[in-house]
């Protein structure tokens, strides 16, 4: 936890002081008014006699004001540094775990590591962890101010000052297993929710709606049952301290009462109007940073299981992610990407992908993968494009290497076409952006939408058919003007017309840079120089055109 607040730990200590600081000016704020009272209940004096206490008490409330808004403006600073800083580091480690990993998780429960648990490290943060050093310093001052002028009144605070944190404590072991399971309960919920989200239309067309709503349903009372578990301990939590705190004052104010009415004499001296106002004053203010601690108590104890819950993502790799997936180093002649015994599992239990294999690619190389589907194709790609862990082997990239990969299924934004182009070249001219549009059939479909290029399309391509979103993606990657193009079935989904244009497109784009697609389309492979096929783990050359 200290190592989440590192980087706004100078705002966070500047914080901490200044609510120690209006803290301690509850003493002269307390002098002040038992003055005031007793010059005018006892003395008799006239108004303007306890002008300048109340002025000085007036100057207090406003520095306590001022202190108390510097603490709380450097407090929200130090929340907000500390979740940009978070989430990069949770977005770096995604990064660092490839998309293999990603894909093997729920959406959902990452959307919630990122959000949610996130955003629980707010209140321990801007809340707990300056009112734990306002703890400690604060009730110090106010006992030694207590010591000072009663000793009586001092000692029945300092022997009910640590019976509140233990119970606090007992309690809080509770809140904070509670909150894990909660949090947890939650990121499951969010995981399940997002996915039946997305599949919607297969859930409606195979009619599981119903079943699927109940155990929606089921999961939502589930978390609803920990929430509330969660808030009764700590409303009990709460109620431990509020009991010791009233009974301490109750304490205090019997003992001042039964002293005044002298029925009780522990002092030497008589006890004062002004002594007496003031030790009441100070009791209720010694438990105060005691209740603003429960009340972020939980906080701590959400912020604890939120921790444990994004180390899961921020945790160290594990051996498959760790070592490097493809590393830039020096490769024969004129070669861009080089593999050898390139060996590929997508998972520890499934059967090898890709076995013991060693490619060349050069530039102005052509290939088609053939094959059987299941057969590696896309895995190839991936393994080339450096999506996936090696199970062995190793791929060398030239230096500088840009590569350009079109999947499968491509991605697209919610937003416009040209936004979704601009992903490959944030600064790319509308001149740049047509002419990769162009090239890539975009223009034959995007000319006869409203806005053209600035048409808005939905998440995940929502509005165009596969073929047109699959273009959208080719055009990404010739507006990247890469070196390598590796390209999933770039022409299914197009009729025989629009295939032939954008295979041509291909061909005058990729002159002097490689190529390697995989397809199953007879136009496609003819369109290459070399058909290569994939399948048992190998790749086999089973045709070369000059």
């Amino acid at each position: 936890m200290t190592e989440l607040g590192h980087n706004a730990r100078g705002r966070l200590r500047a914080a901490s002081a200044l609510a120690v600081l209006s803290g301690w000016l509850l003493l002269p704020q307390a002098a002040l008014i038992a003055h005031a009272v007793q010059r005018v209940f006892v003395e008799n004096a006239p108004a303007a006699q306890v002008s300048a206490a109340l002025w000085a008490l007036l100057a207090t409330l406003l520095l306590r004001a001022a202190l108390g808004w510097a603490g709380r403006r450097l407090a929200d600073q130090s929340v907000e540094r500390i979740r940009m800083d978070l989430r990069a580091r949770i977005a770096r480690r995604l990064l660092e775990r490839g998309p293999h990993w990603v894909r093997s998780q729920q959406s959902g429960a990452l959307a919630e590591r990122m959000g949610t648990h996130v955003d629980a490290l707010e209140s321990y943060f801007g809340g707990f962890v300056p009112v734990r050093a306002e703890v400690v310093w604060v009730p110090l001052a106010i006992l030694v101010a207590a010591f000072s002028v009663d000793r009586v009144v001092g000692m029945i605070l300092l022997l009910t000052l640590p019976l509140a944190p233990v119970f606090m404590m007992l309690v809080g072991w509770g809140a904070e297993a509670a909150s894990r399971r909660q949090l947890q309960a939650l990121a499951r919920m969010g995981g399940h929710f997002a996915d039946r989200l997305r599949g919607l239309g297969l859930i409606r067309l195979y009619g599981r709606g119903d079943s699927e709503l109940r155990g929606i349903e089921e999961a939502a009372e589930g978390l609803r049952a920990r929430s509330l578990k969660v808030l009764r301990i700590a409303f009990l939590s709460s109620a431990v301290l509020e009991f010791f705190a009233s009974l301490s004052v109750a304490m205090i104010a019997l003992y001042l009462g039964l002293t005044y009415l002298g029925m009780l004499n522990l002092r030497a001296a008589p006890l004062s109007l002004e002594t007496g106002v003031f030790c009441l004053l100070l009791a209720p203010e010694f438990y105060a940073p005691l209740r603003r601690l429960a009340t972020h108590y939980h906080d701590r104890a959400a912020a604890l299981a939120a921790v444990d819950e994004i180390a899961t993502a921020l945790g160290p790799l594990d051996d498959a992610a760790a070592g490097p997936i493809a590393r830039v180093a020096p490769v024969e002649d004129d070669a861009l990407i080089a593999a050898r015994a390139l060996t590929v599992r997508h998972h520890a239990a499934a059967p090898l992908v890709l076995r013991d294999m060693d490619l060349t690619l050069r530039r102005g190389q052509h290939i088609a993968l053939a094959g059987p589907s299941g057969g590696g194709k896309s895995t190839l790609l991936e393994a080339l494009a450096g999506w996936l862990p090696l199970e062995g082997g190793e791929v060398r990239r030239a230096d500088g290497l840009r590569i350009g990969y079109a999947p499968q299924r491509p991605f697209l934004f919610a937003g416009s076409i040209a936004d979704n182009l601009r992903l490959a070249k944030p600064d790319a001219t509308e001149a740049e952006l047509r002419l990769a549009a162009e090239a890539a059939q975009v223009g034959a479909f995007a000319d006869r939408l409203p806005d053209g290029l600035d048409t808005r399309i939905g998440e995940r391509g929502f509005g165009l058919s596969g073929g047109e979103a699959r273009r959208i993606a080719l055009a990404r990657v010739f507006l990247r003007d890469p070196d390598v193009l590796l390209l999933d079935e770039p022409t299914s989904f197009l009729d025989a017309d629009t295939e032939a244009a954008v295979l041509r497109a291909i061909a005058r784009f990729a002159q002097d840079r490689a190529v390697v697609m995989a397809t199953h389309s007879a136009a496609a492979m003819a369109a290459m120089a070399q058909v290569w096929n994939v399948g048992d783990g190998r790749v086999r050359a089973m045709e070369t055109r000059a």
